[in-house]
């Protein structure tokens, strides 16, 4: 037994990555998404991979798989039909919400509607008090009502949310274990689980969240797990989070809004391990797909993380790699707006029927079209086992070239451009807009279409320097492998943060270390391979909203050390300076939440250097004729990634084809390949 995979589900490709633990070696595979049924291009891959690269596939040891299938499902609202319950009198918490508009210059944009329409919110006459004290028990008529609604409604799933439940959780416990016994095969989600923390409308939602997630998730885990079971037999399973860590598939299966950014997330985690490599410690990643970019910002070798942000509209309460989201992929489709403005995206060709140049019957005119007009794109993908159509990628755009009165080349490099524009403003919020100059980082594109687009991003955002990876259309698979397994602790506990109350703290995080220690035996890890990161939500007194601090780590068996009061309130200046440009020193400060994140590495290691024998210039094999500014073409050489070795120096116009990703390196851009193999541009003063 000897092979890890790690597996990602996009729209329009599924990618795939194969660790063999015993010599060390790895293999990429990449094959088109069947979005009507995610599993089926997952078994069909694994069959290709274990053909193609002499991987037994019965000696695969763990899947690590990440998936679109949740975030999918919120967008396009496909999950099922909801009941909430509730203490009575709080009905409408889930509609009146923050009373907050969602563009704040728009007086006609209202917030989406609730997941729960009125007529399915349910009171149940209960009530806990603030300290946790119960002040009313379940009223059992009330909860028998309840039951009956719930089953003439024939909703699926149910969120039980009350009051203060995150203080003493048994009257959900006890709603839930009632809806259970008397409705069998209903998916119940308690707030208290889900997410125990305060704040009512934002653990409502969440909880909401989960539970219209629920059925539609357990029926494509329960496929996958049948399939792979056939297929793997000795393999155990792990599902991606939405904060970059693995789970496993019961947890998977009782809290699936935990994978609402479960593909991206794996990619950021394995950027991290890949400017280690190339020591380039500040960077921005731009994860650019067939249907989507994504966008994230690494400081310090270090992940963003969230513990609140809205996905598609809806707030999530959980820990949440930060980013942002923007619909610009290779298969975004170019089209005019009823005011007549040309715009690319945000809707997609997908996979199916995909663009016009895949020959699957798509005709609009796409993002790969315009690349494949431009010479920029190969017409053989997939190491030439997929073609493209030039023909019918040149009629697609010429049904907006016409309109235009342009050329179909001009047309094509306007559809890049407005693609550009897309993915610079999801980058300037990540950056520009929390006080990061983009000019202090290096940009990191990987997706199947990362590398074709970097070089117009950075420079339009001054960027001086682009990082390709080695292996670019595989990265999210790869950071499937990298990702540790994960579970995430917390209790809220509302108290000064001064050496006064430093034994509180301490409390608190040797209770989260027990939940930690139980966990890491459960999932049977090695003892050096554990490491927990303990953090505090920390405001000052009388602020709405907290800061996440990290206050002690643990790693192995080691003893938890925290850090000194004085320590803790320094990070929190720093952390309040750095996001809103001031620290009131004298304040009170308080801590509201404790956290714990326990992982335990899978021992994948990353691949060994490559030591370069000295600088060479390769030759390059073929040319072909790409337009890059101009609506003129220039020759320009063409080259295999796999021939090219570290010190090797490439300078542009060129193009670099593999298997999984193309890319374009400008005329007066120099790359050079590092000793991981990576490819680092550097962007010429001729722009």
């Amino acid at each position: 037994m000897s092979w890890i995979i790690g597996v990602d589900v996009g729209g329009t490709f599924t990618d795939f990555f194969a660790y063999n633990e015993k010599v060390g070696t790895s293999r990429f595979w990449k094959r088109p998404s069947t979005p009507s049924n995610p599993a089926e291009a997952i078994i069909e891959g694994l069959f290709e991979l274990s053909k193609a690269h002499d991987v037994p596939l019965t000696e695969v040891t763990r899947l690590c798989h990440g998936s679109t299938v949740a975030t999918n499902a919120l967008i396009q609202r496909t999950g099922a039909d909801v009941s909430l319950v509730t203490t009575k009198g709080f009905r409408d918490v889930l509609e009146i919400a923050r009373q907050t508009r969602p563009i704040v210059n728009d007086m006609q944009q209202d917030q989406p509607d609730p997941l729960v329409p009125r007529e399915r919110r349910l009171e149940v006459a209960e009530r806990v008090l603030s300290d946790g004290a119960v002040r009313s028990p379940v009223d059992q008529n009330d909860l028998q009502t309840v039951i009956k609604a719930i089953k003439a409604s024939g909703t699926p799933a149910v969120a039980v949310c009350f009051l203060f439940s995150y203080l003493r959780p048994d009257h959900e416990e006890e709603v839930g274990r009632a809806i259970r016994e008397a409705l069998p095969g209903v998916s119940v989600s308690l707030s208290s689980e889900v997410q125990p923390e305060f704040r009512e409308f934002e653990r409502f939602t969440t909880t909401v969240v989960n539970a219209y997630l629920q059925p539609k998730l357990e029926h494509y885990i329960s496929t996958l797990l049948d399939n792979v079971s056939r297929v793997l037999p000795n393999a155990l399973v792990g599902i991606n989070q939405s904060s970059g860590g693995l789970m496993s598939l019961d947890t998977a299966r009782s809290f699936p809004v935990r994978m609402a950014l479960s593909g991206p997330a794996a990619g950021i985690v394995g950027a991290v391990e890949i400017s280690k490599e190339s020591n380039r410690p500040n960077v921005i990643t731009i994860d650019i797909g067939g249907t989507s970019a994504d966008v994230a910002l690494i400081r310090d070798h270090a992940i963003e993380l969230s513990h609140g942000r809205d996905v598609d509209g809806f707030p999530i309460r959980l820990p949440m790699i930060d980013i942002t989201t923007v619909g610009a992929g290779g298969g975004s489709i170019a089209w005019f707006d009823v005011d007549g403005f040309f715009k690319v995206g945000p809707q997609s060709a997908g996979a199916v029927p995909g663009p016009a140049c895949y020959k699957r019957g798509g005709t609009l005119p796409t993002v790969s079209d315009a690349n494949l007009v431009l010479g920029r794109l190969s017409d053989a993908l997939l190491n030439g086992t997929m073609t493209l159509d030039r023909t019918l990628a040149e009629q697609a755009i010429r049904t907006v070239a016409e309109p235009m009165g342009k050329t179909i080349e001009e047309t094509a490099l306007g559809i890049l451009e407005i693609m550009t524009v897309n993915m610079v403003r999801a980058i300037r919020t990540l950056s520009v807009e929390r006080g990061h100059d983009p000019r202090d980082f290096t940009l990191m594109p990987f997706g199947g279409a990362g590398a074709l687009h970097a070089r117009d991003v950075a420079v339009a955002l001054g960027m001086k320097e682009v990082l390709v990876p080695f292996a670019p259309g595989i990265v999210c698979a790869q950071g499937l492998t990298d990702a540790p397994l994960q579970e995430n602790y917390m209790v809220t506990s509302l108290f000064d943060c001064s050496a006064e109350t430093a034994g509180r703290l301490a409390t608190e995080i040797e209770a989260l270390t027990k939940q930690a220690s139980e966990w890491f035996e459960r999932e049977n890890t090695l003892a050096e391979r554990r490491h927990v990161i303990y953090s505090a939500d920390v405001r000052f007194r009388g602020q709405n909203f907290e800061l996440g601090i990290e206050v002690a780590r643990r790693v192995g068996n080691a003893p938890v050390e925290i850090a000194s009061v004085d320590v803790i309130l320094e990070r929190f200046y720093e952390a309040h300076e750095r996001s809103y440009g001031f620290a009131n020193r004298q304040a009170p400060v308080e801590i509201v939440n404790c956290r714990a994140i326990a992982s335990a590495s899978l021992g994948v290691p990353r691949p060994p250097r490559e030591e370069a024998s000295g600088t060479r210039r390769p030759q390059a094999p073929a040319h072909r004729d790409v337009f890059y500014e101009k609506a003129k073409p220039v020759k320009t050489p063409v080259f295999n990634r796999a021939d090219l070795h570290a010190g090797d120096v490439i300078d542009g116009p060129a193009i670099i084809d593999q298997l999984d990703a193309t890319t374009v390196i400008y005329p007066g851009d120099i790359a050079r390949v590092d000793a991981h193999r990576n490819i680092l541009i550097e962007i010429g003063s001729a722009q």
